[in-house]
């Protein structure tokens, strides 16, 4: 069964940084669209960011300018560089690997925390 694995989350205060990663096979992470979603209480889980196999980037309006997302070929692993962190981040982030209709992969999630 393929998985996705998620580290990296924790409780950081307001203004703070955290780096997620998410490693994947080669064949998962060459060929698909990572990204990385997050679900906070009582909410609908929702895009952060996205990079295709061509590195082209999309992110959700709320991050822009403090997020980061990026991809290592050589380690197949997909970053989340989160800067200027705000309590309204806090949530549970998931890595996806989408190849079209092909996949839709999910990890389990790793919790973030931003409160002081």
């Amino acid at each position: 069964q393929v998985q996705l694995v998620e580290s990296g989350g924790g409780l950081v205060q307001p203004g703070g940084s955290l780096r997620l990663s998410c490693p994947a096979s080669r064949i998962i992470f060459s060929t698909s669209t990572m990204g990385w979603y997050r679900q906070a209480a009582g909410k609908q889980r929702e895009l952060v960011a996205s990079i295709t196999s061509g590195s082209n980037t999309n992110y959700a309006d709320t991050v822009k300018g403090r997020f980061t997302i990026s991809r290592d070929n050589a380690k197949n692993t997909v970053y989340l560089q989160m800067n200027s962190l705000k309590p309204e981040d806090t949530a549970v982030y998931y890595c996806n690997a989408k190849r079209g209709d092909t996949w839709n992969i999910w990890g389990q999630g790793t919790q973030v925390t931003v409160s002081s």
